[in-house]
């Protein structure tokens, strides 16, 4: 019996290459295991205004949903009008082609853990870590009567890691 194996295994060993090596590949590019183990700490101190202090806005909590994510989610305003999105003791799970979103809070693929279909959305930019202090600009088209939510978005899995609704501050 064992010399049947070897001979098939000898017989088709080319095909279990050419087969196994770019099921290993795909594997690792959807996956991305070596982003697993990465905590990147981020430390940005918030926006200073020569003239005064930035003006909250809004504030909300984030609550995790498919990974543990919490930590405090604020717009703030600038003396110049820039606004812009502070999250603050933040934490959540690393992962691949992690998004900072403004989405809209009534949206009830918010409610789910894993988003089907498209949410409708303003991109803020690429998380810039893990953990830790960071600020994201809104662009000048961001509509805060319309986007009051802010999303923690994997887009490979369509996975959301966490949500803050946003209250006026």
């Amino acid at each position: 019996m064992n010399t049947n194996t070897d001979s098939w295994l000898s017989r088709n060993r080319w095909i279990l290459i050419l087969i196994g090596v770019p099921v290993i590949a795909v594997a690792w590019w959807a996956f991305r295991p070596e982003k697993l183990f990465i905590n990147q700490r981020v430390s940005e101190a918030a926006p200073a205004a020569l003239s005064s202090e930035p003006e909250a806005l809004y504030t909300g909590k984030l609550e995790g949903k498919v990974h543990p994510t919490s930590g405090r989610a604020t717009i703030y305003k600038s003396a110049d009008g820039k606004q812009y999105l502070r999250l603050s003791d933040f934490t959540t799970s690393n992962g691949p082609d992690v998004h900072v979103l403004l989405v809209r809070a009534e949206d009830k693929a918010l409610d789910g853990e894993i988003v089907k279909g498209n949410l409708d959305n303003v991109e803020l930019g690429t998380l810039k870590g893990n953990q830790g202090d960071q600020n994201y600009d809104l662009p000048a088209s961001a509509d805060l009567n319309k986007y009051q939510a802010v999303a923690i978005y994997c887009e490979r899995f369509h996975a959301l890691f966490g949500v803050a609704s946003l209250e006026k501050f």
